[in-house]
């Protein structure tokens, strides 16, 4: 049998309250969805547009830390009401609220759930991040002036990062997610098995680098000045959904850069 908690857990999601009270908070504090976002990102916590969209649709819903994160931007106190469990659901006893409280204390307290904020102990750095994401049709986001400066926490930044893209999409999930940034170190070559972005037939890709042998009737194009047969890149999606992209030798391509995080 279900204990109060696990039931009050059920309920909220099977109704979506999630994402119907999250719209609505929204809507009352007059912020897009990007602007949430925004908001969201100098919490520490990247989630684009879409995320939000699936979030309040009901398809997915946020994880402990998302949702604190959340709370906290739209100055979110009771959570209770924030469920709906007050107004909606008066069989919900004082008991049941008292289980509701000692959840969101316990994720607190386990400090991998707590919010983050912008004070002295977390230092904030600007860093450069195209306004096109990864897959937008065009080469253009790598170009000098498509990129933005974003205030970031310098922990979130690994180390060598030069600038950032994000991501748009879902072919790179479950690793990364639509809207979320990566940050990419500059080079020309990568290892199979590396993530990189890529430049390819004018387009941008964030992928895993992987080679093959050519098909025979490319084979000729692959061979080197000493005859000797090159692999042909290939860039694979980790969402299996997504075939893989052979790079065709007659199309322009090239590495911009390797993914860090």
């Amino acid at each position: 049998m279900k204990n109060g908690k696990d039931a009050a857990i059920i309920s909220i999601q099977e109704q979506n309250m999630i994402g119907r009270r999250l719209s609505e908070a929204r809507n009352r504090m007059g912020l897009t969805l990007q602007q949430l976002s925004d908001r969201l990102a100098l919490q520490g916590i990247e989630i684009g547009r879409a995320g939000i969209s699936r979030w309040e649709c009901g398809d997915r819903q946020p994880n402990a830390s998302q949702f604190l994160g959340v709370c906290r931007v739209l100055g979110i106190e009771n959570i209770g009401a924030f469920f709906g469990l007050e107004p909606l659901q008066p069989e919900l006893n004082e008991q049941g609220m008292k289980k509701l409280r000692e959840y969101k204390e316990d994720l607190i307290a386990s400090g991998r759930y707590a919010p983050q904020h912008k004070s002295e102990n977390i230092r904030y750095i600007s860093m450069p991040v195209s306004m096109l994401p990864a897959s937008a049709g065009t080469g253009a986001f790598l170009d000098e002036g498509c990129f933005e400066m974003v205030e970031v926490p310098e922990n979130s930044v690994p180390h060598g990062a030069e600038f950032g893209v994000r991501i748009s999409g879902d072919s790179m999930e479950p690793v990364y997610h639509d809207g979320e940034i990566i940050w990419i170190k500059p080079c020309e070559m990568l290892r199979p098995g590396q993530v990189g972005l890529f430049m390819y037939d004018g387009n941008g890709y964030v992928k895993e680098y992987d080679e093959q042998m050519p098909a025979a009737e490319e084979a000729e194009t692959y061979l080197g000045s000493d005859q000797t047969l090159r692999m042909q890149p290939v860039l694979k999606s980790f969402n299996r959904a997504y075939a893989p992209i052979r790079v065709s030798p007659d199309a322009a391509f090239s590495i911009a850069g390797r993914v860090l995080n």
